[in-house]
């Protein structure tokens, strides 16, 4: 049995569909881990859906924003935008089902067994694993309850942009998304710098990598990370024990994969091109 994080796969069957073929994916034995973000840029996010589902306990999903922002759309908290392209899931007749199930994945997945923890976007270093859980916990609440569109209209923008254990209400659960689901780079306190999107070596001037902080501060993660989100990165994350696998698969990169027991990395290149 072998477990397997996948990167960013955005709408792109075909790639991940030539990306499990390349690690040999046996869905008796093997389990996969989507660091989030399955729809949306790419063109056949149904599929993506029907497929990762029918995977059940084979499938592990973290959420990402770009689900998130799909799962807004359907409950009519937001509208679509010109670049989505998840408009078959929108229509698709197991839509409700499929939704609905995508509206209970995690922000955040942790393996103690394994030592690995997984979030779409990483995690701020003024949060141990255990605390991150527990805020991610909060949002997966609020997805999860009654006011699930309430939480969805609020959940969009740029601020509060950094963390307060004062924070209550909408803008605490919009920060803790925020981090978790969209986070490339911080300023000083860990404020967010949500408009950044390009490589590391571009970086704004007093502004740093998220990750930066696991090897600046004495204290360090007693767990691996994997996560997505940050495509300009190439995969490339200088920072032992955090694995960046968003290689940009669907902006003309390549799909990857982390086999997690040796952390040997397999990759194809991308059949669908925006």
């Amino acid at each position: 049995m072998a477990v397997f994080a996948i990167g960013d796969v955005q709408g792109c069957r075909a790639s991940l569909q030539r990306l499990l073929e390349r690690i040999r994916f046996d869905d008796a034995r093997d389990t996969l881990w989507f660091v989030g973000d399955l729809v949306n840029r790419g063109p056949d996010s149904l599929a993506v859906l029907r497929f990762v589902h029918g995977l059940g306990d084979r499938a592990v999903v973290v959420l990402g924003n770009h689900d998130l922002h799909l799962l807004a759309v359907y409950h009519r908290c937001a509208r679509a935008r010109r670049a989505d392209t998840f408009e078959a899931v929108l229509r698709a007749p197991d839509a409700e089902m499929l939704l609905e199930w995508l509206a209970h994945r995690p922000l955040l997945h942790h393996d103690g067994a394994l030592g690995f923890v997984m979030t779409h976007a990483g995690i701020p270093a003024i949060w141990p694993v255990d605390v991150a859980a527990a805020r991610a916990g909060e949002v997966e609440a609020a997805l999860r309850g009654a006011d699930r569109k309430g939480f969805l209209a609020s959940m969009y923008g740029n601020e509060p942009a950094q963390w307060a254990d004062t924070l209550a209400g909408l803008d605490r659960l919009r920060v803790i998304t925020n981090y978790l689901t969209r986070m490339r780079t911080l300023r000083d306190r860990f404020a967010l710098d949500l408009d950044f999107k390009e490589t590391a070596e571009h970086l704004r001037p007093g502004s740093r990598p998220w990750f930066d902080d696991y090897r600046d501060q004495a204290r360090k993660l007693h767990t691996q990370l994997v996560f997505g989100h940050w495509a300009a990165l190439q995969g490339v994350c200088d920072v032992a024990g955090i694995h960046a696998l968003d290689t940009g698969c669907v902006w003309g990169g390549r799909l990857s994969a982390l086999r997690l027991v040796d952390q040997e990395r397999f990759s194809v290149a991308c059949v669908e091109r925006l």
